[in-house]
């Protein structure tokens, strides 16, 4: 039977339209939530879109979303969900920094830059209430000892026969001024380093002395071009007053490693008598050798690699019983391999004292900016409620091959060294996994025709390249983090008391992290 054909009039669609349209009201006055969201601007649509995958046409509109915001001496900065304008008029969510506060001034800069040298780091709160009075009195003393060193130069000069003539002397007497003044303001400078002295005393010690050497170097080049002895004894000068800053700066530390008790004075008078006792005989077999007219270049060669080659035993035979990078690094590494923390004396000596603070040749980066560990949202969104109960977050950029972990306002000693630790897991993990993607790599079917190839040199290098395990391009960043978070869990305590049971003191490590700090946001976005 053929079907009924129905004659729709103009009345009954109209008709039909009308209770549709009664039906949805009521549909929505019955649930508030399906009512649709007020319409947006222009504007608000151009800077809330975000893409979706790779479908050009498929984005959304969202409102803008504060993610977090960072604190660095003072000054906070907000990150938002921005647009990024690419090709084929693709927008993709990108983070931006908005600063929470008004522009600096340039006076007020420029004090902030006198202040990063000539006072400590977290002045006033790091010193006593007399730090100020006694400084004051050192720098007037130094004042009124700078301006009789004018006069008692130009006089000894005068006295060895440099020239009687008064324009002359003082002519010398300048230069000389000059060369020593070019190396106080090097040793001015590089006392910026703050706190480094502290937390990598064995590098920057071993840098000292390399220092110190070269500006020897310097010195004695200027018998073979005297028309330049002011600007190689300036160099010199600054060379070697760097030197001195770092032996002084980080000769108290060592000395307190070997003091117990309240020694430290008479521990740090008796090594220093042996030093100069040393220098003395070394000074006295100098002068008698140097009446044999030897060859300068051979002399000063052999002389410097003892000097060397002394200072770098010297500072490997320091035990420190506190852990910087460097040997938190050594004690994670043979924790997560065998198990077992290193005793002080094995995990002093594994210290690379060659891996100075300056060096940006690292994998991790501890206490970084926001901005540096997250490029899009979604990573951040989708590892940050793993943290949600610790005080910092640890994450991997592959566009950087580094570890980032940053650090929350409230984050404690105990927090940065969890941090570390988490860090150094989520190493391990990305390390492990790279190995396992390049033995597959190697183990392919064409692997012996490649070897018996004439290119075996090169395969030779990028076996030796695959097993320096670069840091994975392409990873599952989030299943990554939360087999580090399992980990970190179950061995971080126990690590922790391995590390105490072979005397390492746990409570005081020197690991320097960045300043940076994520801030806690209320519900309106702001810090």
């Amino acid at each position: 039977m053929a079907p009924i054909q129905l004659k729709h009039s103009a009345a009954s669609a109209e008709a039909r339209v009308m209770v549709r349209d009664a039906m949805r009201t009521a549909a929505l006055a019955s649930s508030p939530n399906l009512l649709p969201p007020p319409p947006m601007t222009p504007d608000q649509i151009a800077t809330s879109q975000v893409c979706f995958g790779g479908d050009t046409n498929a984005s959304v509109a969202v409102q803008p979303r504060v993610l977090c915001c960072e604190e660095i001496d003072g000054k906070k900065w907000s990150y938002v969900v921005g647009v990024e304008e690419r090709r084929m008029s693709r927008r993709c969510s990108s983070l931006k920094a908005v600063p929470l506060q008004s522009p600096v001034a340039p006076i007020d800069e420029i004090f902030a830059f006198i202040r990063s040298y000539v006072v400590p780091e977290g002045f006033p709160n790091s010193v006593t209430p007399s730090y100020v009075p006694y400084m004051t009195w050192r720098a007037l003393k130094h004042f009124f000892g700078g301006a009789m060193g004018v006069f008692t130069t130009r006089t000894l000069l005068t006295s060895v026969g440099a020239s009687k003539n008064s324009a002359t002397s003082g002519a010398v007497a300048i230069n000389w001024i000059l060369k020593d003044g070019a190396g106080r303001v090097g040793k001015m400078l590089y006392s910026r380093q703050g706190k480094k002295f502290d937390y990598d005393l064995k590098q920057l010690r071993f840098a000292g002395d390399l220092l110190m050497e070269l500006g020897a170097g310097l010195e004695l080049a200027t018998s073979a071009v005297p028309h330049l002895f002011l600007p190689l004894a300036c160099m010199a000068n600054v060379a070697k007053n760097v030197g001195a800053v770092t032996s002084t700066s980080t000769r108290t530390p060592i000395y307190k490693a070997y003091a117990k008790g309240e020694n430290i004075g008479d521990v740090t008078a008796k090594g220093e008598c042996v030093a100069n006792i040393a220098d003395l005989l070394g000074t006295g077999l100098s002068i008698l050798v140097s009446k044999s007219n030897p060859s300068l270049v051979v002399s000063f060669a052999f002389l410097s690699c003892g000097y060397l080659f002394s200072s770098y035993q010297e500072v490997k035979s320091v035990v420190l019983h506190t852990m910087n990078r460097a040997r938190f690094a050594v004690a994670v590494n043979s924790f997560l391999k065998t198990g077992n923390v290193p005793s002080l004396k094995e995990g002093n000596a594994k210290e690379n004292i060659f891996h100075f603070p300056w060096s940006k040749q690292t994998s991790i980066i501890l206490g970084s900016r926001f901005g540096e560990a997250f490029q899009d949202p979604s990573t951040y969104l989708s590892i940050e409620p793993l943290f949600e109960k610790e005080r910092y977050i640890v994450t991997y950029n592959p566009s950087k091959g580094n570890i980032y972990a940053l650090l929350k306002d409230k984050a404690k000693a105990d927090d940065i060294l969890k941090a570390a630790f988490h860090a150094h897991v989520l190493l391990h993990f990305l390390q492990s996994s790279n190995a396992k993607q390049s033995s597959r790599y190697l183990t392919h079917p064409f692997q012996s025709s490649l070897n018996s190839s004439p290119s075996n040199h090169s395969q030779s290098s990028l076996n030796h390249s695959l097993s320096n395990h670069l840091l994975p391009a392409a990873v599952d960043i989030e299943a990554q983090v939360v087999e580090s978070c399992n980990a970190v869990s179950s061995f971080y305590e126990d690590f922790k008391r391995e590390a105490e049971a072979e005397g390492w003191i746990m409570s005081e490590s020197l690991i320097n992290p960045g300043r940076a700090r994520l801030c806690s946001i209320d519900k309106h976005g702001s810090a």
